[in-house]
């Protein structure tokens, strides 16, 4: 069974009440409820994690080596800003898809560039909850199939 990580970096504990009209009124727990659904559908095992920590969710990526086959990261505003959050990506040698409930490649100009994006193997944006869905759909398939 392949067993996925969903890793939530910060602020993504408040949503449904932060600014819903960019990320929607869904809070963290429906996210879950909803990936654990599709999770049963395909047939793999997911776990969730939130941090608004960086290191901690750089720890998080490093422990995943050798647990999970694959992880779906939204990594907030680190996307932006963190190279040591995009060098652990591309240091854990599992497939990982980025993922964000806001399409920022329509927002401010300094959210349009993911650094993490460099080192995932594939992203979905602007989708609100249901990116996260499909990114899962991508993860296993990425670490069952090799795409």
């Amino acid at each position: 069974m392949v067993r996925v990580l969903v890793l939530n970096g910060p602020n993504l504990n408040l949503l449904g009440t932060r600014e819903p009209e960019v990320y929607g009124r869904e809070t963290l727990a429906d996210v879950e409820a909803r990936v654990r659904r599709r999770a049963a559908a395909l047939g793999c095992e997911v776990e969730f994690a939130q941090t608004n920590h960086e290191g901690a969710l750089i720890d998080r990526l490093h422990a995943a080596r050798g647990a999970f086959d694959a992880v779906v990261l939204n990594p907030g505003g680190y996307a932006h800003t963190s190279v040591a959050l995009r060098d652990a990506v591309a240091s854990i040698g599992l497939p990982v898809v980025e993922v964000h409930l806001s399409n920022i490649h329509a927002r401010e100009p300094y959210r349009r560039r993911s650094l993490v994006a460099e080192a995932a193997r594939g992203c979905v944006v602007g989708l609100g909850a249901l990116g996260y869905e499909l990114a899962l759909e991508a993860a296993v398939r990425l670490a069952g199939k090799g795409m």
